[in-house]
């Protein structure tokens, strides 16, 4: 969803009566469905193709009416990419980058079958999720909310969480179609990209959602060479519905509407409130500028799909119960496979008996980090903190202490500090309705020169922070920090929060001084000098609506990092993060688990990962630059974030580990790569041909002494007699192994013939690529120990 837009739109217009009229239904569907749109009026139709709010605030997103005198029911729609985010509490799950980070097809679809259950049993109907959008910026807020850099990945993963929450009867929206690789712009940019890159990196996942059964579509804020996302006739039409065959509906991002022709172009629905589909579009029908059969076709889209998910029989009001051990142990399942080791120095992890004197160091070790902020942010079941969990895991013979090192909630500005102070109540927090929003002018004046950190806390709430004139902080549904040096004296300031949900929400706008935050460090700095092992918890704070200005940590939490590890060579840091960061303290501490926003049962995942009860299985899902210079958008304002409004994907296929492996350029940590408690060697490769498709054979060993999961991998190199743009190469097939300790087994992996196509954009087709093309395989895109060649031909 996209919520930041919601708050800026108005409620919307009724339609008038209109008459009935039912020619122009879609050959596809069903003979129900067009009895159906036959004895509906115009205004009943209108109200499809138009969604609102939900009358009730049952959901967080959109609303259909229904029909209640032709028996079709209500439908709502929540956001959910990593849980339901409803006015309940629900499972959080870990962040959908953490499940692809599993490289495991059947955890996703466990995933989607969580979601599914708490959609159906909160009382939603369609879900907006799963997200697939490509990972092409490292800055963009939203890389944690969908999968991976790589088409294939996100297919497979795309491919069974929408089977798993499908098959416990909500509908799932695979979203923004498409190019909506960025929150920056997000509504104003026009991404002009070529049909081979649109087709090789973008488009594969969302094609195999389709293919997977998705009953909707979400189209983006974005442009896409020249049209908007969700009046764009090429995108909607002529690739979705006609060439991929899609059955269900087209709906917009939340404001993301532009014309009533775009109803045309291929949109099916609105949302939510906007006036094109509604009272604009009544007025096109009556005076013959856009033909009923273009509601008439939408319409039965979206009755089409009510009635395969059985909502025109009943199904509305039948819903399971929730399962809240079952999703915790899921969650869990999830944090645990997902979470990828980065570093292990001698065997420092996982820790032992001999770890009797442990320090917890950052805020996140107390109060956990369970997921990222915007349409992600969940409420959970319960969520357990890190220092709970792994006190109780080193048992009576140890000591875990603890010191926050840095604080992301602070302090109230003190009314001696800002003038007017805010208007803060007894609690310190300030009331927001969707009727009055909170804005706030006045004077900072700080005592002392240094870094101010200022903290958002918006539960259900939008909001920004100026200073000077210059916006040093936007939130959106969570808490956000941001990190300002500020002079001695006055500075102007003025903040704003808007609620987008049905209900008053309260938000909290503290700071933190720079002489708390050198406090905190120091008692920090104490600590580590004081145990064996100190184990410091980052976090960041992606969400939606807005992209991170750098690769750092926030709240300088990177000089606390190295602060601590001055102090302590044995420092571990464990990320709680939700895409790729700099580490310049990396040379300097023992060991690095990222955990991702790892959900309600993170705490579990990291306490049994930190003492080898679960081995780390998983891999990235995407590069970790070594620098904020080495990107494959740094210093070219025309790839990111755009000039003017147009920005130019002139990197073309070569998006993450491509890039990298194009320009020869070290990343800090490879796409594919993560380590484990064991090791794993690769022999014995073989490469077979047959119906277009190859099989790769090789022998993979655990030659380690504990059991262990390791994701092998397949690459395949470019094609000698093509002419078009290529990779060096590019991942065409994988498969999680579990092997025991000292373990062998002969692992067959299938590459299907598409993996082994380009597109053609003379023959505006896909076309094998043929030849003698390199095979690689190994435990990551910069480790394959394993390589042959294979002649592939038609």
């Amino acid at each position: 969803m996209g919520g930041l837009s919601v708050l800026l739109l108005a409620a919307g217009t009724a339609p008038a009566p209109g008459a009935p009229g039912a020619p122009g239904v879609t050959g596809g569907s069903s003979p129900r469905v067009a009895a159906l749109i036959a004895r509906m009026t115009l205004d009943e139709k209108l109200s499809f193709v138009h969604g609102d709010t939900d009358p009730e605030a049952l959901g967080q997103a959109g609303y259909i009416p229904g029909v209640p005198r032709l028996g079709i029911p209500e439908l709502r729609l929540t956001d959910g990419p990593a849980g339901v985010r409803v006015n309940a509490h629900a499972t959080a799950m870990p962040a959908p980058v953490a499940l692809a980070s599993s490289f495991d097809d059947r955890l996703a679809r466990t995933f989607g079958q969580v979601i599914g259950r708490d959609g159906r049993a909160l009382g939603q109907d369609v879900l907006l999720s799963p997200m697939t959008n490509i990972i092409r910026v490292p800055y963009a807020g939203r890389n944690f909310e969908t999968f991976s850099e790589d088409p294939l990945l996100s297919s497979r993963m795309v491919t069974g969480e929408i089977e798993g929450v499908q098959s416990q009867g909500l509908i799932a929206t695979v979203k923004h179609y498409a190019e909506n690789n960025q929150e920056d712009n997000r509504m104003g940019v026009n991404v002009h990209v070529d049909e081979q890159t649109l087709r090789q990196i973008e488009l594969p996942a969302f094609e195999a959602a389709v293919k997977a059964g998705a009953g909707a579509v979400m189209c983006s804020y974005n442009s896409v060479n020249g049209s908007h996302g969700c009046g764009s006739d090429e995108l909607l039409n002529s690739i979705l519905k006609e060439q991929w065959g899609f059955r269900g509906w087209v709906m917009s991002d939340w404001g993301a509407t532009h014309a009533t022709t775009d109803i045309v172009d291929g949109l099916d629905q609105e949302m939510p409130s906007a006036a094109y589909l509604g009272a604009e579009l009544k007025t096109a029908i009556q005076n013959g500028t856009v033909p009923m059969s273009e509601l008439n076709d939408s319409v039965a889209r979206i009755l089409g799909r009510m009635e395969k998910f059985g909502l025109l029989d009943g199904r509305s009001d039948q819903r399971p119960a929730r399962d809240p051990e079952g999703g915790a142990r899921a969650a869990q399942q999830v944090a645990e496979s997902g979470a990828v080791l980065l570093k292990n120095t001698g065997g420092s992890l996982p820790l032992t008996g001999e770890d009797t004197s442990i320090g917890l160091i950052g805020p996140t070790a107390k109060t956990p980090k369970v997921t990222g902020g915007g349409s992600s942010n969940v409420v959970p079941d319960f969520a357990a903190s890190p220092l709970d969990t792994i006190t109780a895991r080193a048992g009576e013979g140890a000591t875990v202490r603890y010191a926050a090192g840095g604080d992301n909630t602070g302090l109230p500005i003190p009314a001696t500090a800002l003038s007017p102070a805010l208007p803060v109540g007894p609690d310190g927090a300030i009331t927001v309705t969707p009727d009055e929003s909170f804005f706030h002018t006045g004077t900072l004046t700080v005592p002392t020169e240094g870094d101010y950190s200022f903290v958002f806390d918006l539960p259900a709430a939008y909001g920004a922070v100026l200073i000077d004139g210059s916006n040093v902080l936007t939130g959106f549904l969570g808490s956000s920090t941001a990190r300002v040096h500020l002079t001695a004296g006055a500075h102007s300031f003025a903040a704003g929060a808007l609620a987008i949900q049905g209900a008053p929400t309260k938000v909290r706008l503290n700071w933190v001084t720079p002489q708390a935050a050198q406090a905190a460090r120091e008692e920090a700095v104490a600590l580590a000098r004081q145990v064996r092992t100190p184990i410091v918890f980052a976090y960041d704070d992606g969400t939606e609506g807005v992209d991170r200005k750098d690769l750092s940590l926030p709240a300088d939490q990177d000089g606390l990092i190295s602060a601590v590890a001055e102090a302590n060579p044995n420092t571990v840091v464990v990320l709680n993060t939700g895409s790729s960061i700099t580490m310049p303290w990396l040379s300097e501490v023992k060991a690095v688990l990222d955990m991702y926003y790892p959900g309600q049962n993170g705490a579990e995942a990291t306490a049994r990962l930190l003492y080898g009860d679960v081995n780390p299985s998983g891999k990235l899902s995407q590069t970790f630059p070594a620098d904020e210079s080495v990107t494959p958008v740094a210093g070219d304002p025309l790839r990111y974030p755009g000039v003017g409004d147009q920005e130019y994907y002139s990197e073309g296929v070569h998006v993450g580990y491509r890039w990298y492996d194009k320009e020869r350029a070290d990343p800090l940590f490879p796409f594919g790569y993560g380590l484990s408690y064991t090791s794993f060697s690769y022999r014995d490769l073989r490469v077979r041909q047959q119906h277009g498709e190859l099989t790769v054979s090789f022998t993979l060993k655990n030659t380690g002494a504990r059991d262990g999961d390791e994701v092998a991998q397949v690459y395949v190199g470019a094609s000698p007699g093509t002419a078009a743009q290529q990779a060096v190469r590019s991942l065409a097939g994988y498969q999680k192994v579990h092997l025991r300790a000292g373990q062998s087994k002969t692992v067959r992996i299938r590459v299907d013939a598409q993996q082994l196509k380009y597109w053609n954009t003379c023959a505006d087709a896909w076309a094998l690529g043929t030849g003698k093309r390199g095979v690689w395989v190994g435990g990551s895109s910069r480790t394959l120990p394993l390589h042959t060649g294979v002649d592939v031909t038609r």
